[in-house]
């Protein structure tokens, strides 16, 4: 058994003196403002989404600005954040939410997870600060606090580890106050239960936690099992005229999604798509990158380009300046990718 008013209570009062108080998107009752908060949260740290949630909120002020615009623009607000599934949902769910909600968001959990891209967790915490909502949470943080504090063992990522955290999650919800519990839950995840050295000696679940009663907290959460990722090659081509760069846009589902990228290929086998006239090539050297389930090696080969033949098929296709780069809907690893080329001589 576990004392659930204990750890509901020494949670919101070590909230109320020693959480976070002044983030951007606190102090607010606005779902749009808040959501857009936990959306960019997920998977990305408060110090690096800040930056980004003020830019972003400066040219999208709401959720009728945001369902107005096209996706292009949406994303390159975006890029930089990764994981671009977020930004596209983001923006499928401002225009449900007109089309279907005459531009207001639901008031309750179950209604607001049946939106684009807000789970069962996001929804929770949405209908908790912005409408004062009694639900549970279950984010990356939660989880790390919860397995350390009742010693719950097992891959939380899996279904039946999964179940029992949100049984525990919601028999651990006090009865009112649920604005500064839910906010201290984060707050404790992310600023004291670190995955890393976690901050003990000043937790106020010490004494009542398992994982620091037996010296566990290295052991929980417990560790995904190990895989070996799978590795892929692509060979892609930078297009230039020495000045400017041919970009196309991916497609809206897989990896960079609704991005500009390097087009996949050799300078032979695009250039007739393109209607380009190839000339010298060169290959550059491999960039790396890994992602959740697979390790990508790009192998960029740089071609130069003379006469343009015709002009390239539909809309997905964009010649950029190098100032561009800078603010282009570009994957980060593309972007230094192109920056760090040597400038064509005048």
């Amino acid at each position: 058994m576990h004392d659930s008013r204990t750890f509901a209570e020494r949670l919101i009062a070590w909230q109320t003196h020693h959480g976070r108080h002044d983030l951007p998107w606190q102090q607010t009752r606005d779902p749009y403002r808040i959501w857009l908060s936990e959306i960019m949260l997920q998977q990305t740290q408060v110090s690096t989404a800040t930056p980004y949630y003020l830019r972003f909120l400066e040219r999208f002020p709401d959720i009728a600005t945001l369902a107005a615009t096209a996706q292009p623009e949406v994303l390159e607000y975006w890029a930089g954040l990764g994981y671009y599934a977020r930004a596209r949902n983001l923006h499928r769910c401002a225009q449900v939410i007109v089309a279907e909600h005459e531009g207001r968001f639901p008031e309750s959990a179950e209604k607001i997870a049946e939106l684009p891209g807000i789970g069962r967790s996001t929804a929770a915490a949405i209908a908790a600060f912005a409408f004062g909502q009694r639900g549970a949470i279950l984010d990356g943080n939660v989880k790390r606090v919860l397995t350390r504090v009742f010693g719950i063992d097992g891959f939380p990522g899996q279904a039946v580890v999964e179940r029992q955290l949100w049984t525990l999650a919601e028999s651990l919800l006090p009865t009112g106050d649920i604005e500064s519990y839910t906010q201290g839950i984060m707050d404790l995840g992310a600023t004291l239960c670190t995955r890393n050295r976690p901050a003990c000696s000043t937790c106020p679940m010490r004494g009542l936690c398992v994982a620091e009663r037996d010296g566990r907290q290295a052991e929980l959460p417990t560790a995904k099992p190990a895989k070996p990722l799978p590795a892929r090659e692509s060979i892609v081509t930078v297009f230039t005229d020495g000045q400017r760069i041919l970009l196309e846009r991916r497609p809206e589902t897989g990896i960079w999604g609704g991005l500009l990228a390097l087009p996949e290929g050799t300078p032979a086998a695009l250039a007739a798509r393109f209607g380009l006239c190839p000339g010298s090539s060169e290959e550059l050297p491999p960039l790396k990158h890994t992602f959740t389930h697979f390790r990508l090696t790009l192998r960029p080969i740089r071609c130069t380009v003379g006469t343009v033949l015709h002009a390239a098929e539909g809309n997905q296709v964009e010649w950029l300046n190098r100032d561009q780069l800078h603010t282009a809907a570009l994957p980060t690893p593309i972007r230094k990718l192109l920056l760090a080329l040597p400038q064509a001589k005048r």
